[in-house]
């Protein structure tokens, strides 16, 4: 079993900054990548940064520039620096873990955490 926990999100004027985490616990497991994802009321959710094991990272072209996703060891916590916030930046913001477990591979979706940029 896998639980992932997002925290970090809040309100913040436009221009303002935050700082995502996103924290993986469990019993026996490895992580293969990261994602950020997030879903802004009446639309779709979208990718917005993932990093793999290796430390590679790849951004939605709408972040790329603002956002920084990091971590120097996935089990310990990946975070997202949302820089130059905007209005449309709000949204609940979600952490896909892609884990393998001694069963297989396991998808882990954490609740979410709400940010909102006042224009």
């Amino acid at each position: 079993q896998v639980h992932v926990v997002e925290s970090g999100g809040g309100l913040v004027q436009a221009g303002g900054s935050l700082r995502l985490s996103c924290a993986a616990s469990g019993s026996t497991f490895s992580i293969n990548s990261v994602g950020w994802y997030r879903q802004a009321p009446g639309k779709q959710r979208e990718l917005v940064a993932t990093i793999s094991s290796g430390g590679l990272s790849d951004y939605a072209g709408s972040v790329k520039g603002r956002f920084a996703i990091s971590t120097d060891n996935p089990k310990n916590g990946v975070y997202l620096q949302m820089n130059s916030l905007k209005a449309e930046d709000t949204a609940v913001y979600y952490c896909k873990v892609d884990t393998q477990v001694p069963s297989g591979r396991l998808i882990v979706w954490g609740q979410g955490t709400l940010v909102t940029v006042s224009s």
